[in-house]
């Protein structure tokens, strides 16, 4: 809980975007996440300390202050999936949880969900656990109506979390989705 040292710091904490979030467990995710409870406590940290002002929570500047917060808990950076060079890359990877932040096109969720699959698979086998970040429905459309922002085309949390039991002989890595919301 954040405490406020002065009436300047109400009034900005007002004008500013409180990130909430929601979650949803695909193959025991959030179990194997309790397991190893300082990673998760990263993540959620990350996720709910990330405040912008509503009119610079753009997608850009969101994705980039996540990296900064990653980054400050020693995450790792764009990992390669396959260890080469013109392999894809997740956004983070630290202790075996493997972090993707999706404020991209809806259209960019098998290769996303496929990059937690390859990382998982016996040979590579760098990941027990992918976490994938989104915006829910509710905040895409606040973020357009309300803040003036454009969020249209972003893969809402309902999507992947309705999603993903369809692909489960495809995705058989667990999965621990995040929803944010304002």
């Amino acid at each position: 809980m954040r405490r406020f040292n002065s009436i300047r710091d109400t009034i900005a904490t007002r004008e500013a975007s409180l990130v909430k979030h929601r979650t949803w467990s695909y193959r025991f995710a959030e179990e194997i996440l309790n397991s190893r409870l300082d990673l998760k406590k990263e993540i959620i940290d990350v996720v709910d300390s990330s405040i912008l002002p509503f009119d610079q929570l753009t997608r850009p500047n969101l994705n980039k202050e996540f990296e900064k917060r990653f980054l400050e808990h020693g995450w790792d950076t764009q990992p390669h999936v396959g260890g080469d060079e013109i392999d894809p890359r997740l956004d983070f990877m630290k202790g075996r949880v493997g972090v993707e932040v999706a404020f991209s096109h809806a259209s960019f969720i098998g290769i996303d969900l496929l990059k937690f699959q390859i990382m998982s698979y016996s040979s590579l086998d760098r990941i027990d656990v992918g976490v994938y970040i989104v915006a829910t429905s509710d905040f895409i459309r606040k973020m357009e109506k309300e803040h003036n922002q454009k969020w249209e085309g972003s893969l809402p949390f309902e999507k992947v979390k309705n999603y993903l039991p369809n692909v489960r002989s495809a995705i058989q890595v667990p999965v621990y989705l995040i929803g944010l919301e304002v």
